[in-house]
Parts: structure tokens; C-alpha cells; sequence
């Protein structure tokens, strides 16, 4: 098994379900304000959090019922500006769109992160699904599976120590590196399906990132997953993640109410449902905190206080 970076340490504590939080925190389409990004990182640092999450969108098209549109700064500079501010706690991408990046630029930035940061890098890769991002960028959006396989080759190529490795990505650059071989692998996970099956996943991710789906579902889910890893993995132990919404309510013993692919509720009632995944095995959550009534910081802090020291 090869030797990981300190990110995948940090989430992945046998035994521990830990929480990481997509940033910019409660981010309503404009772009964040920084002084307000560092401060939240400081203090997510500083209770415990696992990660702290960004996702990678490169054009502001807009999406959902209320045609929101997102206005994220790109995620690799985003995170170096977190990783200024705050010690421990890892910096992930859900999920960089690989299919529109060159391998050799994701891998360069990555590298250079995880040196800037003390190994606290996590690279989550997804295919994409915008029509109007592949035809800007000249992709086809039709060949992003094959796309995604043959990228995610040269990158795990160029992110890792391992000499095999390397003379795979000194092939194909002519025999030039990029920089310094790493010396812990920078960590790989699969967000979503990114068109893959369970099996190609399973064989070439170091976890898998999914969403909030019905407990009942999501155990089927992780079912589906084991099996996957017993196939395709030789039985490994590789974590299973889940993304969801969370509304966490002022009143500590309201009961849950479906979100879009989350849940609204009170601690108590939260803290025993991150119980039970952890009984079905998720490794770790990734939260989304949407706008809501209650000052984020508060909302914050009551997840570091109340709820991390008990899962």
C-alpha cells in the first residue's frame, strides 16, 4: 500500500466518521469575501475539522430551479489562500473537471499545493456534465469517460513517488519532470460516478465521494461499494464519502426534514444520523451549509464543539 500525504490521514481515522465543509461557506453566487473565508477557515482549523472542501467551476452558466449561477475563484488558488491561514487541516477539490484540464497543469498546481501546504492536498476529479464548458474549452463532452481514464493515468503518473510511476510520466513528457517526485502520494478520489463503473473506481481511487441519498439507499450504496473493492481491489479497505446539504436548526432537538439532497434538523437529531453512517461505514461527510437564518460562525461552531468530538 503506498505511503499518503497527510490530507489522507487527516480524513481517514479508522474508527472516526470526521466532517469536512465545502467553502466558500453559505456562498450565494457572488464572490466570497476573503477576509470572511480565512476567518472561517481559522476557526474550522482550529475545531477539528477534517477538510476543508472547493469545487471547480469553470464558467458561471446558470443551473437549478431558481437559475442560480456560481462565481468561484479557481480552486487551487482558493485553497492556497486557505492553506496561508490555517495548519492541519486538508485542502480538497469536489471536483476538479478533469476532462477540461491537461493532466500536466493539474499536476503541476497539485504538486506545488501540497509542498506549499505540508502534504494537506486531497484531489477529487470529476467528468463534468456542462455542454456549454466542454464546447468553450473544445472537449466533447460525448468522449469525456475515455477523456477522464486517459488523463487520470498521466496525473496518478505525475503525482506519485512510486519509480514505476514516474518512468510512465517521463515517457510521455520526452523524458522532462515536472518537479520534484512528491514524497507521499498526493491522494485521488473519484467524485460522483464520473462515468466510470463501480469497478474501475474501486481499482484505481483512494476513496469514493458520493451523495446524500435515504439511508436504506445509501446502504445499498455502500453494499455496492464493498463488493466493488472485494472484485476490483483485492478486498481493500478504501473509504466511502458522502456530500450532502445541511440546515442545522437553533433549536438542538428539532426533528429532521428532507432538503434537496440533505437534511434540516437540530444537533441531536444530526449527530445520531452521522452515528448511524458511520455504523454503515461512511469515512467521512462533506457538508454544505446553504444560506440560512442563523450566523454561519454559530452554525460553525456548534458543529465543532457539539457534534465532532462525539463521532
Amino acid at each position: 500500500m503506498p505511503t499518503f500525504n497527510a490530507a489522507y490521514h487527516t480524513l481517514f481515522q479508522p474508527g472516526r466518521l470526521t466532517l469536512g465543509l465545502m467553502t466558500p461557506l453559505a456562498h450565494q453566487g457572488k464572490v466570497a469575501n476573503m477576509d470572511d473565508a480565512f476567518t472561517q477557515a481559522r476557526e474550522a482549523d482550529q475545531l477539528g475539522f477534517a477538510a476543508l472542501w472547493t469545487r471547480d467551476v469553470p464558467l458561471m452558466i446558470p443551473q437549478g430551479t431558481d437559475n442560480s449561477v456560481a462565481a468561484l475563484d479557481d480552486p487551487f488558488l482558493w485553497l492556497a489562500g486557505l492553506a496561508s491561514v490555517t495548519s492541519t487541516i486538508a485542502l480538497g477539490t469536489a471536483a476538479i473537471v478533469l476532462p477540461l484540464r491537461h493532466p500536466l497543469h493539474v499536476a503541476k498546481t497539485a504538486l506545488s499545493l501540497n509542498r506549499i501546504s505540508r502534504g494537506r492536498v486531497i484531489l477529487g476529479l470529476g467528468s463534468g456534465d456542462r455542454p456549454e464548458e466542454f464546447a468553450s474549452f473544445g472537449e466533447d463532452l460525448e468522449l469525456r469517460r475515455e477523456t477522464y481514464r486517459e488523463r487520470w493515468e498521466l496525473l496518478r503518473a505525475a503525482l506519485s513517488p512510486d519509480p514505476g510511476d514516474r518512468t510512465r510520466l517521463l515517457e510521455h513528457t520526452g523524458g522532462y519532470d515536472l518537479m520534484e517526485a512528491p514524497s507521499e502520494q498526493i491522494p485521488m478520489i473519484v467524485v460522483g460516478s464520473s462515468r466510470q463503473s463501480v469497478q474501475w473506481i474501486a481499482a484505481h481511487s483512494e476513496a469514493w465521494v458520493t451523495y446524500h441519498r435515504p439511508e436504506t439507499r445509501q446502504q445499498s450504496r455502500i453494499g455496492l461499494w464493498r463488493g466493488a473493492l472485494d472484485q476490483s481491489a483485492g478486498g481493500a479497505d478504501k473509504p466511502f464519502v458522502q456530500s450532502m446539504q445541511l440546515d442545522l436548526l437553533e433549536e438542538a432537538s428539532a426533528p429532521p426534514a428532507a432538503l434537496d439532497l440533505g437534511i434540516r434538523t437540530g444537533r441531536h437529531a444530526f449527530l445520531d444520523y452521522l452515528l448511524r453512517l458511520k455504523e454503515l461505514g461512511v469515512g467521512h461527510v462533506m457538508l454544505h451549509l446553504p444560506p440560512g437564518n442563523r450566523p454561519l460562525a454559530e452554525v460553525v461552531q456548534e458543529l465543532g464543539e457539539e457534534i465532532i468530538p462525539k463521532v
